[in-house]
């Protein structure tokens, strides 16, 4: 029988948060602190209502601390805050004896992986990353496909469209300097998966580069994908907004649709089993797409020149 693991969670009150802790009570573990600076958790008590909870950093790391004297060891710390907090949180798991499980982007500058790298020496702790879409079967089909056939280019175009309301200019993830905009923050996990499938980038074009939405040609070892993401409602296409849907995503391969529209649900799951199990993804997992997340955030738009995606056209 496999010995109880226990955890603590930051950023408990975020949206993603719930598929950490539906995780971790699948895997039969426990979540013995939280935190998070925003109290609306009571979603808590379908899960762990027995969970100590606290609104300040301080509070908490001295609890965690208490509970290490005490002999509590807590075993992850699972971290789904804001993006640009990530790096700081993962070297508070680390360095508090705990590995670290966190949401994507891992981080938002690849240097800041190097430096991870070296702590988790110092520290003998590790660094898992949530790239669920490697689990996901559609997915891992399509990369059996695409090794039988190693000298193919495929041609693909990626479309995602998640629409926003006004709120999420005013929220930190609006603001690029914390979450690494659009391309990270709605992208990344979407490059993960295509850089897994068909091989590093050697060369990457954008087109658009806009607040709430940005275009743009990868070029990859063994496919050209024209990508498109959007928080935009107007880029969605007619007979999806007359179904009464506000997210549109697509990924066509040599105009072959891949489905991938369920098989979500337990992703996170999954992700949690392969950790315990010590096959989770680590730094070197999410270096490519944290680095390609970054060029296209420090790329300057060349505008609709050569091979763009046909999304670009719709100009509002």
């Amino acid at each position: 029988m496999n010995k109880i693991k226990n955890f603590s969670l930051i950023g408990v009150a975020g949206y993603i948060a719930v598929r950490h802790v539906k995780a971790i009570k699948e895997t039969g573990n426990k979540l013995i602190a939280t935190l998070d600076k925003f109290d609306s958790v009571g979603f808590l008590d379908n899960y762990f209502p027995e969970t100590d909870f606290f609104t300040e950093f301080e509070r908490f790391d001295r609890h965690i601390e208490k509970l290490k004297r005490c002999g509590t060891k807590i075993d992850y710390v699972s971290i789904c805050s804001p993006n640009y907090l990530h790096d700081s949180h993962i070297r508070f798991a680390l360095r508090s004896g705990s590995d670290a499980i966190c949401e994507k982007p891992l981080v938002l500058n690849p240097w800041n992986i190097d430096a991870l790298v070296e702590i988790e020496k110092e520290t003998g702790h590790k660094v898992n990353t949530i790239l669920q879409l490697r689990l996901h079967p559609s997915i891992i089909e399509l990369k059996k496909q695409v090794e039988k056939n190693k000298t193919k280019i495929y041609n693909i175009d990626l479309t995602y469209i998640t629409s926003r309301g006004s709120w999420y200019d005013f929220s930190w993830k609006g603001d690029e300097h914390k979450s690494g905009g659009i391309a990270t923050n709605i992208g990344i996990h979407f490059f993960d998966m295509l850089t897994w499938i068909f091989g590093s980038v050697k060369n990457n074009k954008l087109h658009i580069s806009e607040k709430n939405k940005a275009a743009g040609l990868l070029e990859l070892e063994n496919a050209n994908v024209r990508w498109f993401l959007s928080l935009d409602y107007n880029d969605i296409p007619n007979n999806i907004k007359e179904k009464g849907q506000r997210t549109y995503r697509s990924i066509l391969i040599d105009n072959n649709e891949i489905e991938f529209s369920d098989g979500f649900t337990d992703l996170h799951t999954l992700s949690y089993k392969a950790i315990l199990l010590s096959n989770g993804f680590g730094l070197t997992d999410a270096r490519k797409s944290v680095e390609t997340a970054y060029n296209i955030r420090n790329s300057k738009a060349i505008g609709l020149i050569g091979d763009f995606h046909p999304f670009c056209k719709k100009r509002n």
